[in-house]
């Protein structure tokens, strides 16, 4: 059962309440003074307090609520606070509501008023709790997947970042190709790398090939290596990648533009380990893990006949999926840090802006604007000027999808999701209102 606690001197007062809230399931505990009141909080489970603002006769100052409640908040940082005044402590109240008390309300109380705002501070303190809850269930998980495996020093706090990681690790020791999938500078080639550091032949090479970087004649020759006059300018025999990668891991990215012959000898390599070199008939034996990844609809491409249906299931044994930085925003601004120089600090406004920007470009678009940030910036802080984001929002243009994703995350909790859009709390009612976004 939820407990509030009572500090008040007047015992009408307490009785009062007591009866109030015994309407609606709430234990009432009640306090004299404030040490007593000290004393309760240090003792017992207490899910919101309501306090009066003077407890002598002979003073109406608000001088003592003041001290209690400074006094609370330095204990119980997250305790959700109620003051009780009169109408002399009035601006003594507003203050300490904006320094964190809950709500401020004057004697004699509305019941009605009193009893929704006790139960909505009841509401948000579960959620708070939950929220808490996961954030250290998911801290829990982070570290144990970083004491259990080599993550390659990735960067990472959001959820679906760390459910991407965690199957990367599960599925590198089992010998069969891993297909990524997300868009571009997601990151994909650094899940490829955790792949093969924790791999079974993590202590192999690492190769690469970006296959959208080359001509279609020139990528057999770095995939299969070549003979002399193979192609034109193959003036010397040379080694391919798969050689190359013998015993350890082929990465291959932009899978989707291997041409069919390449898809062809790909898939032979896939199933024996045995390739030829262009221009020769004399097979070559690898043992080469392959990793591939792509940006590509490949099941558009296999409708479309330019991506063979039976290589796409060689290769995608195991699919990881590398989502948008849209879709791990908890992940901008540890990102953000990283990407800066030691001697420069984000400012408020610019955390704010990062976070509010959509990153069409992913996690290479972000460490561009911080590298470009840090050089424009004249002084040790990143202004949101610094960071010369097109098109960002300003809190009226914020629409129905990007508060709603934030609310989202944050579970709910309004101060939250305001704090991450860069608005204050009443600012965001007023948008969610005008969006006709409900509050519960």
């Amino acid at each position: 059962m939820p407990t509030a606690l009572v500090i008040d001197d007047n015992p009408a007062v307490m009785t009062a309440l007591e009866v109030l809230f015994s309407l609606r399931d709430l234990r009432t505990i009640g306090a004299d003074s404030p040490a007593a009141g000290l004393e309760v909080l240090a003792k017992e489970p207490i899910d919101v307090v309501i306090q009066d603002m003077n407890f002598r006769a002979d003073t109406t100052s608000g001088e003592e609520g003041v001290a209690l409640f400074r006094e609370i908040r330095a204990r119980f940082p997250e305790m959700p606070v109620i003051l009780l005044t009169a109408w002399t402590q009035l601006e003594s109240a507003v203050e300490l509501v904006k320094a964190g008390a809950a709500d401020y309300l004057q004697k004699p109380w509305d019941d009605t008023k009193l009893l929704t705002t006790v139960q909505n501070l009841l509401e948000l303190s579960v959620t708070k709790r939950e929220l808490a809850r996961r954030r250290a269930d998911e801290n829990r998980r982070r570290t144990e997947l970083e004491h259990r495996y080599d993550l390659r020093d990735i960067v990472f706090a959001d959820p679906a970042m760390e459910r991407v990681i965690a199957l990367a690790c599960q599925v590198a020791r089992a010998d069969v190709p891993v297909l990524i999938t997300g868009p571009n500078g997601a990151g994909k080639e650094k899940i490829a790398e955790i792949v093969q550091a924790n791999s079974m032949v993590r202590t192999g090479p690492f190769v690469t090939l970006n296959c959208g970087a080359l001509p279609s004649e020139l990528l057999e020759a770095e995939l299969f290596g070549a003979e002399v006059g193979a192609y034109t300018g193959a003036t010397k025999a040379r080694d391919g990648k798969f050689d190359s990668a013998d015993g350890g891991t082929l990465f291959l990215d932009e899978i989707g533009n291997l041409s069919s012959n390449g898809q062809m000898k790909l898939l032979r390599v896939l199933e024996t380990g045995r390739f030829e070199r262009l221009g020769s008939n004399k097979e070559r034996q690898v043992v080469v893990r392959v990793i591939s990844a792509t940006n590509a609809d490949l099941d558009a491409m296999i409708r479309a006949g330019t991506f063979r249906e039976d290589l796409y299931y060689r290769l995608n044994t195991i699919e990881v999926r590398v989502p948008p930085l849209a879709e791990r925003g908890e992940d901008i601004l540890p990102l953000a840090r990283h990407f800066l120089a030691t001697d420069k600090r984000l400012s408020t406004e610019a955390s704010n802006a990062l976070r509010r920007h959509t990153w069409p470009g992913n996690v290479r678009e972000l460490k561009n604007v911080l590298q470009r940030a840090a050089l424009l910036a004249t002084g040790p802080e990143i202004t949101a000027a610094d960071l010369q984001l097109p098109g960002a929002a300003t809190p009226e243009e914020l629409d129905r999808a990007t508060i709603e994703a934030a609310l989202s995350r944050a579970s709910g909790v309004i101060a939250q999701a305001a704090a991450e859009l860069g608005l204050s709390r009443q600012a965001l009612y007023r948008r969610m209102d005008k969006l006709n976004i409900p509050k519960e």
